[in-house]
């Protein structure tokens, strides 16, 4: 026979034989290309019809071919392709037809497995039926996918897709049907996720969008923290054994913040001179190592602040419990200061947990009759008349201590502190369904931020240098060499000025300051800490910690970005005054917003330049703006602005 049907790695061939030598035959295929195959590869040889005609005509009676009744007729064992055809045709099968049926066991492997070149076996029944029923599956889930990406093309959010929009777009599955029918729509459109998603309306605003991206992400069971009622009903009864301390202490804190974990007191001792208090609220005196509410802290380790909202990293219950609120005794982890005569110098120290009375809770940017810095600088050490504030003469003596310990760390740094710098505070007036944002610029010179933030690093480099004399590990803050470092041992700040410090002062709202309080608690009650020295778990807290405290930072700022945009669009912004940061990178004058500036001259860092602002985009954050000219307003140390670690100090508060 002068023609051959042959296998060339799964693929079906015919031609015409050339010449035969043993187990090696030379072919020319019926598109004159010449080949050598071996002889195990054939399949079947023929005369007629020709080569080229075969596989056509194969194909064409294959698909008349009835693959469940053939299934049904096959022999349960092993067979060849000749065999069966012969008993599916009735006689002896021409080579057309046994062509035809080997094309339709190849491509039925559900209902046929291969067993070896051109032989079968019908696969068993429980088995096809399982088959069967995935491939109908896979079908309708194709026919659902592609259905669900007509829909959001044609501009319909289907209830499959609303359902998972976040996740979309945080934490995509790529394998599931939704992304499938996502990404297929995605191409359709040829649209970036996001803006699809908004156009469907699967979020109200980009505001939505951010958020339940970001929720998607880091809360994906949400943020409310459920809480047993009677979670903080064991310790109670030693809440309220605490000694209740003679200070009556106040606060210090933006009308925006509920979570008032810091109070001062300042007392005149008997002798006439001075004794400052530094209270911390103490949850870490109910909150124990490993139950059910250190868990829940241990998973969110920090309050995520965005402007005109939070989430809080302890339940309002236990917020509500600690919360150092004007009116109520409330449990403290106390340092107290004794002062020299000049009321400069810190001359002994000591701290103990109890009880705080809090009289007045301060709020700085609701005062209009707190003195200024010349005022506070008068001497009220020896009976002079108080300042005409409540708080007046307190606030005299705390301005004094924080001058001679701002000036005992600047003489340590080598540099004066670039505290002449602004910050940006956000507030979102809601009403009548309206959102405004007002963006109000802060000079970190503020006295009362001055006091606030000095007496907070006091607190925290004494009780760091408390564990470090006792050999207890706790988590440590470095800066050496510019390099800003988490330890578990202490180390020099020498951005601070201070041979040891630590974050201890806001355990309502940081989890490492949680832990620290802890390890100081224990050291104060003579007990065992909670870690001890090279404690894996305290090194898994860092690690955890400053990942998501890193995440919690970024999406703040994206946030505070989105409020910057929406607020050049409230104030119809087309032209402004920006200052230039470095190179092309340059900051409103007025908000904190941030963007480059491509052709702005080569200018000093701080100088005044005027743009035009082309666009803005709430979806993607980004900002389109034009160099004008050089301003006529002149520069300022608060055009400066506030960079990483120098931070620090307002942080601490």
């Amino acid at each position: 026979m002068k023609h051959l049907l042959f296998d060339d790695n799964g693929d079906f061939k015919a031609g015409s034989v050339l010449s035969e030598s043993g187990a090696s035959l030379q072919v020319e295929l019926a598109s004159g290309k010449r080949t050598k195959i071996k002889a195990s590869s054939v399949l079947l040889r023929f005369d007629a019809p020709a080569p080229e005609t075969l596989l056509p005509a194969a194909r064409r009676l294959a698909d008349d071919i009835d693959l469940d009744f053939l299934w049904e007729c096959a022999p349960q064992q092993e067979f060849g392709f000749v065999e069966l055809a012969g008993e599916y045709f009735g006689r002896a099968p021409n080579p057309v037809e046994a062509t035809a049926l080997l094309l339709r066991l190849h491509g039925a492997p559900v209902h046929f497995h291969r067993k070896g070149r051109g032989r079968f076996r019908p696969a068993p029944p429980e088995t096809l039926k399982a088959a069967v029923a995935a491939i109908e599956r896979r079908r309708l889930q194709e026919a659902m996918i592609e259905a669900q990406a007509q829909e959001m093309t044609a501009g319909r959010l289907p209830p499959e897709i609303a359902t998972q929009a976040a996740w979309l777009l945080a934490r995509p599955d790529k394998s599931s049907p939704a992304w499938k029918a996502f990404e297929r729509a995605l191409a359709l459109t040829r649209q970036a996720p996001e803006r699809l998603l908004l156009s469907l309306g699967a979020f109200d605003s980009p505001y939505g969008l951010h958020l339940a991206r970001f929720a998607a992400e880091y809360f994906p069971h949400g943020f409310d923290a459920p809480l047993r009622d009677d979670v903080l009903a064991a310790p109670a009864a030693a809440l309220e054994a605490l000694p209740l301390a003679a200070a009556e202490a106040f606060s210090i804190d933006d009308s925006t913040t509920t979570e008032i974990d810091d109070c001062l007191s300042v007392q005149r001792l008997s002798d006439g001179r001075w004794r400052v208090g530094v209270h911390i609220a103490a949850p870490g005196l109910a909150i124990a190592a490993g139950r059910e509410l250190d868990a829940l802290a241990r998973e969110r380790m920090s309050t995520i602040y965005m402007p005109g909202d939070k989430v809080t990293m302890l339940p309002q219950p236990v917020i509500a419990a600690f919360s150092l609120d004007a009116g109520r005794a409330v449990p403290a982890l106390s340092l107290y200061v004794d002062l020299d005569v000049h009321g400069e110098r810190v001359v002994s120290r000591f701290s103990l947990a109890e009880r705080v009375r809090v009289v007045d809770n301060m709020r700085h940017d609701l005062l209009d009759d707190v003195p200024a810095g010349e005022a506070l600088d008068e001497p009220a050490l020896s009976g002079s008349a108080p300042i005409g504030h409540p708080r007046g003469e307190a606030l005299r003596v705390l301005w004094r201590l924080t001058l001679a310990l701002a000036a005992e760390r600047e003489r340590v740094r080598g540099t004066p502190e670039p505290r002449f710098r602004s910050d940006f505070n956000f507030y979102i007036d809601r009403a009548d369904g309206e959102e405004r944002v007002r963006i109000v610029q802060r000079r970190r010179d503020a006295p009362l931020d001055r006091i606030v933030s000095e007496m907070m690093i006091l607190a925290n480099s004494e009780w760091a240098l408390m564990l470090a004399d006792r050999g207890v590990p706790g988590v440590f803050r470095s800066q050496q060499a510019g390099r800003v470092r988490t330890t578990t041992h202490p180390l020099p700040h020498q951005g601070l000025g201070v041979s040891q410090y630590m974050w201890s002062t806001s355990p309502l709202r940081r989890y490492t300051d949680l832990v620290n309080q802890r390890q100081l608690l224990a050291v104060l009650a003579g007990e065992k800490p909670p870690f001890g020295q090279n404690d894996a778990e305290l090194f898994s807290i860092i690690n955890a910690f400053e990942a998501r405290y890193s995440a919690y930072l970024d999406f703040q700022h994206r946030m505070e970005r989105y409020w910057c945009l929406r607020w050049v669009r409230q104030q119809d912004l087309r032209r402004a005054d920006a200052v230039v940061v470095r190179e092309d990178l340059v900051r409103l004058a007025d908000a904190p917003l941030y963007f480059r500036l491509p052709g702005v001259p080569m200018l000093a860092a701080g100088r005044r330049i005027v743009v035009d602002l082309l666009a803005t985009d709430e979806v993607d954050l980004s900002v389109e703006a034009r160099f004008v000219e050089t301003s006529a307003a002149a520069a300022s140390a608060s055009d400066e602005p506030i960079d990483g670690e120098d931070a620090l100090a307002a942080q601490a508060a």
